[in-house]
């Protein structure tokens, strides 16, 4: 709850996290709200301008950009998100086992991610992709199987530092279960710091798939996707350089605003940071109020 009301009193937070809601829900109802079938052709519609009936006009194959944009939402973002969740959600399992138990756990599950993490994850994807095909799902997996040991490792760290505190040896002492130990007195605790690690990846992971999808190593023609709209619209970039517009701005909206929010995490999350935050505020008022003092002596 603190962590939420911090953040909240940040505007460009709220700003942020209102912008990536209404980007989540045109993704969730875009068969809704597309006014057309994002994989039909019209190709008497060939770089047709914006219309009441196309607002976003045609592309080189007359389907409508603004139908492809909504729909690309969900491979660009929704998608992106359920395999940011499925890595958090292993490696914060991993990352809570290993800090709470230590000893031999510890060891096996720490020299795992150490042996995932000694490979980068673009080239863990590009063999991947290598192995089983180009496509969605295969970055996807490359995703999850690259990220988790990163989580695991970061928590891992935090619940190590959280399971020496006193409240925690005297829950031990009096006989409480692991799992109730955990569940009531770390994961509160933990799960805040785990949030700020995952909204600063989602970013990055929001650019790796529309990069892949760019290099035609994504999601595969006709479906819709914002790193593939880019790539078809390369080969007219200089006679109708308005098809990049609408996936290049998506894409830099969606990441700023993750950014942003995820800045803001990291403030509401440190208290030592929201001081900061807050001190130049205190100085102007304090200098403010000196410069009175002086003028009425």
């Amino acid at each position: 709850m603190r962590l939420l009301k911090n953040v909240l009193h940040d505007k460009v937070a709220v700003v942020s996290l209102a912008v990536l809601a209404l980007i989540a829900l045109a993704g969730i109802f875009a068969p809704v709200l597309a006014p057309h079938d994002p994989k039909t052709v019209h190709m008497d519609l060939r770089f047709a301008s914006a219309s009441w009936q196309y607002p976003l006009g045609n592309d080189q194959l007359g389907r409508c950009v603004l139908s492809r944009l909504l729909y690309g939402i969900r491979p660009s973002v929704l998608w992106v998100f359920a395999a940011l969740a499925l890595s958090a959600g292993i490696g914060g399992v991993v990352g809570f086992v290993a800090g709470y138990f230590r000893g031999r756990v510890d060891a096996v599950l720490m020299r795992l991610c150490d042996v995932m993490l000694s490979f980068p994850g673009y080239v863990m994807t590009l063999a991947i992709i290598g192995i089983m095909g180009v496509g969605l799902e295969n970055i996807l997996l490359a995703f999850v199987l690259s990220k988790w040991p990163w989580f695991a490792r970061v928590i891992r760290s935090s619940v190590r530092q959280y399971a020496e505190a006193e409240y925690v040896k005297f829950s031990k002492a009096i006989g409480m279960s692991h799992v109730s130990i955990m569940a009531r007195h770390i994961v509160p605790v933990a799960t805040p710091e785990m949030a700020v690690i995952a909204s600063s990846s989602f970013g990055s992971m929001i650019l790796q798939i529309s990069g892949f999808s760019f290099l035609g190593l994504g999601i595969q023609a006709p479906h819709a996707e914002w790193g593939m709209m880019l790539n078809e619209a390369r080969e007219v970039m200089f006679s109708h350089p308005e098809l990049m517009l609408a996936p290049g701005l998506a894409i830099v909206i969606t990441v700023s605003a993750v950014n942003f929010l995820s800045d803001a995490l990291q403030v509401a999350l440190d208290p030592k940071l929201v001081r900061t935050k807050e001190q130049p505020q205190a100085s102007v008022f304090a200098s403010a109020v000196g410069l009175q003092g002086k003028g009425g002596v």
